[in-house]
């Protein structure tokens, strides 16, 4: 007996574009995209860019523990993700630092430890040193057990998501 094509049209409602482009491609055909979150829309908001294994990343900075900081930065305070603890480190250097030098992740989004809250470490060179171009956690490692470079736990949080692995900046 022949078979017969039956082509059905199916209408997915999503939260956002995204959703619905995911949910007409996904692996195992069209589904429901879940809980509703409104419809999308567009903000401008200064993105910045950081280090990760020698490639940068483009990066949001939204929400701080810290309400000096937060008044600095010109974003939230938050006093709770500061209690939020095994986070992995954002680089900063803090006085002298190479020409270029960026924020340094420890992670990005794709590795296992990846979260965008971030234990603030503050980098700074010590005297007489030559600051070089810091990109990636395993460098700062390595110039740290040369005596030139030292490292402290600034005991903050900041929430800087990860928006753009790679590419141009």
């Amino acid at each position: 007996m022949p078979r017969k094509l039956v082509f059905v049209s199916v209408v997915v409602a999503c939260a956002t574009p995204a959703i619905a482009a995911y949910a007409m491609t996904a692996p195992y055909g069209p589904t429901t995209a879940g809980p509703m979150m409104g419809p999308a829309s567009k903000t401008a908001q200064p993105t910045f860019h950081g280090y990760y294994d020698g490639h940068k990343d483009t990066y949001l900075s939204t929400d701080v523990s810290s309400k000096t900081a937060a008044s600095m930065m010109h974003v939230n305070y938050s006093a709770r993700i500061g209690t939020v603890k095994g986070l992995p480190e954002i680089y900063l250097v803090e006085g002298r630092g190479a020409p270029g030098q960026l924020a340094v992740f420890g992670s990005e989004p794709g590795e296992k430890d990846y979260s965008p809250l971030w234990a603030e470490t503050i980098l700074t060179w010590k005297s007489g040193a030559t600051p070089v171009l810091l990109t990636s956690d395993t460098q700062i490692d390595q110039v740290e057990k040369t005596g030139k470079l030292t490292e402290r736990d600034a005991h903050v949080v900041l929430n800087c998501p990860i928006v753009k692995v790679g590419g141009k900046s």
